[in-house]
């Protein structure tokens, strides 16, 4: 499609639509938005905010349920602790999280940035709502950033502000419950500031980076600084579906008149759609980078259709085949490849989160030690031992010799007591018979007991003369 007024090329496609000819940025002062998606929207982000701003507080074991504490490396996720010793299994739910992410673009389009995207989400149901309610609408927020600094002006813009850096430092603060727990935060404000000046440096940062991006950044975070728009150019086909216009019925555009039998396309060029987008395009030139498929266009252009005795969809979900050529949504081969990479991922993820042990367990021969002999044709090997408990609950382990004869005894200590949530360290000894030696290192496997339960079975090896010798 081509831009209104353009006599060939999409020119469109080479500027964005916020930047002007000399590199200005032009200021984006949306209408406020309404209709059923919308209204749809807004219960969406609603559950998403109350999930946000309520999940510190959820604790299992009395610890939280989501924790992110790249501080300590400890991370707890769906109330699961894992480990620095864990990071493959986060790493690779990440890689099938942006594989999910992948998917949902080829199939969808992005409805991710139009529906649960944070940035989305804050901006349009958080923030843009208290401007409409302190400023008014886009044509009152135009008239009073044009106008001269009065009374009535600084008093608005001065409560808009103080509301956008209220609302940020809340946000900041759930962020920071996520790094360091809810308990240390209630910590953090209930004790003098001087005990904790590294963290509310971090936390004034914070705030003030959100502060920035809502105030004043906003749609240039999705349109310049967000990668995902563009990776969208490689992802999308003709098959996915977008956000579209459906030019065969709109097209040739021009304005409604009552009572007029109508001969031409059903776009009556009412801008509206123009007028509602939080990126300032034009979603009749086609599918753009700036878009991020909040649908605002879709409501506003279904409002003007019913005004006007029109269908309704000119705009709507689509994908470019199903306007084109009239073809109904098909499932393609790079959607089927996408689903079957997207599963083998969940499959191995799915293994190693019901292979993963509850304790970790490294176990080394102490350094620059050589083997010992002992009474009754018996040698001895010192091990320095690392245990990690990665449940709520305190562990006492027993360490049992499997394929040799022999016996283990832990230096100062009684029992082998891991605490929850932590580490025992130590060292210890293990006794070999001569005879079962097989070479300089012996092979040897070592049983590991919770009560009469073995959890896991250490391999290590075994330093020793060959056969005594």
């Amino acid at each position: 499609m081509l831009e209104k007024g353009e006599q060939g090329g999409a020119s469109f496609r080479d500027k964005v639509a916020t930047v002007d000819k000399t590199g200005k940025r032009i200021w984006v002062f949306p209408h406020k938005p309404g209709g059923a998606l919308y209204n749809l929207r807004s219960w969406v982000s609603l559950g998403y905010l109350i999930v946000f701003f309520g999940l510190p507080f959820v604790k299992v074991h009395d610890h939280p349920v989501f924790l992110i504490n790249v501080l300590e490396r400890k991370f707890i996720l769906f109330g699961q602790i894992f480990w620095p010793q864990d990071f493959f299994i986060f790493a690779l739910g990440m890689i099938v999280f942006i594989v999910f992410v992948a998917l949902f673009t080829v199939v969808f389009g992005r409805v991710f940035c139009g529906w649960a995207c944070p940035q989305t989400v804050f901006m349009e149901m958080v923030f843009r709502k208290i401007e409409y309610w302190i400023e008014g609408d886009a044509q009152k927020q135009r008239l009073l950033a044009k106008a001269p600094w009065h009374t009535d002006k600084i008093i608005k813009k001065s409560a808009k502000i103080a509301s956008f850096w209220i609302i940020s430092f809340i946000i900041a603060n759930t962020f920071l419950a996520y790094i360091i727990g809810i308990d240390e935060l209630e910590k953090w404000i209930s004790e003098p500031m001087s005990k904790h000046i590294g963290g509310f440096i971090a936390l004034t940062i914070f705030t003030t980076v959100f502060f920035f991006v809502y105030l004043w950044l906003r749609e240039q975070v999705c349109t310049v600084i967000c990668p995902y728009g563009r990776m969208q150019g490689v992802l999308l086909d003709k098959d996915s579906v977008i956000v579209a216009y459906d030019y065969k019925r709109g097209e040739q555009r021009g304005k409604f008149h009552k009572n007029e039998k109508r001969a031409i396309g059903d776009c009556i060029d009412c801008e509206q759609c123009v007028k509602v987008c939080p990126t300032g395009i034009d979603i009749r030139n086609g599918t753009q980078l700036e878009c991020v498929n909040c649908t605002a266009c879709i409501d506003a252009c279904n409002r003007m259709m019913d005004a006007v005795g029109l269908n309704r969809g000119l705009i709507r979900y689509a994908s470019e085949n199903n306007i084109a050529q009239k073809q109904p949504w098909r499932l393609t081969w790079r959607m089927k490849a996408y689903s079957i990479v997207m599963c083998l991922l969940l499959g191995v993820l799915a293994w190693l989160l019901s292979t993963r042990t509850d304790v970790g367990i490294t176990l080394l021969r102490t350094p620059g030690q050589l083997y010992q002999g002992m009474p009754n044709n018996q040698m001895s090997n010192l091990y320095n031992y690392k245990l990690l408990n990665k449940t709520f609950k305190d562990k006492v382990l027993t360490l049992k010799p499997e394929n040799f004869n022999g016996a283990i005894k832990l230096v100062g200590e009684n029992r082998l007591l891991v605490p929850k949530d932590g580490t025992a360290t130590g060292t210890m000894f293990i006794i070999l018979d001569n005879k079962e030696m097989t070479g300089r290192k012996t092979k040897i496997r070592i049983s590991v007991y919770e009560g009469d339960q073995k959890i896991y079975t250490i391999n290590t090896s075994f330093l020793g003369p060959f056969n005594g010798n």
